[in-house]
């Protein structure tokens, strides 16, 4: 794979915490790679429905369990992450925002802020657009015009390709990382999408 070939097609949603984590440590990969992160938005509630997977469903044990872990990785990679107040959260229109302000050329910057509100700051607020707007409005779109775009059924089967794709290419949950025909799956899998960005 050449230098300029180098690219990660990463499928995200806002409701994976894993997502979090991984979108801040792929960060140097992609420096010393010199790959390109192609950010793809991913439904994850349907993903998970198509395959009867109810996240809220696991056991209590496996769910303690899975914060206290979170919370090392925050420790270890001094993240000022912290469980929201209300999880999960209903997704979708921060996706489709999210293809609207990579319209206007303004998606990693949204999704970064998007991220740090819900998953640093405990704002929930975000999963509906009055939420969005102060987010929105600093990096210089007009909300009525973010708004209107982002119910348009354009980007409404802009979300709902991208999600079918995924699944057509063999995605299940988020983040997963996509490096060539390999995919990864999970914040834990990132040295080996490094390893598959070098190969040549």
């Amino acid at each position: 794979m050449n230098t300029e070939d180098r690219r990660v097609d990463f499928y995200w949603d806002i409701g994976s915490t894993n997502t979090y984590f991984a979108l801040k440590l792929i960060k140097p990969i992609l420096v010393r790679t010199g790959a390109d992160l192609n950010l793809i938005p991913l439904n994850l509630g349907y993903v998970f429905r198509s395959n009867n997977y109810v996240l809220m469903d696991e056991p209590a044990n496996k769910m303690s369990n899975r914060l206290r872990d979170l919370n090392r990785w925050a420790d270890k990679y001094d993240l000022p992450f912290r469980m929201p107040d209300k999880f999960p959260i209903k997704t979708s229109r921060v996706l489709r925002g999210a293809l609207v302000m990579k319209e206007f050329g303004k998606e990693p910057e949204f999704i970064e802020a998007i991220f740090s509100a819900y998953w640093e700051r405990n704002d929930a607020s975000i999963e509906n657009y009055e939420g969005m707007i102060p987010i929105v409005e600093s990096l210089g779109m007009d909300s009525d015009e973010f708004m209107s775009r982002a119910e348009s059924d354009a980007i409404r089967q802009q979300l709902i390709s991208s999600t079918n794709r995924g699944i057509e290419r063999g995605v299940f949950g988020a983040p997963s990382m996509v490096v060539g025909n390999e995919i990864f799956w999970g914040k834990d899998r990132l040295e080996f999408v490094e390893e598959e960005l070098m190969k040549t």
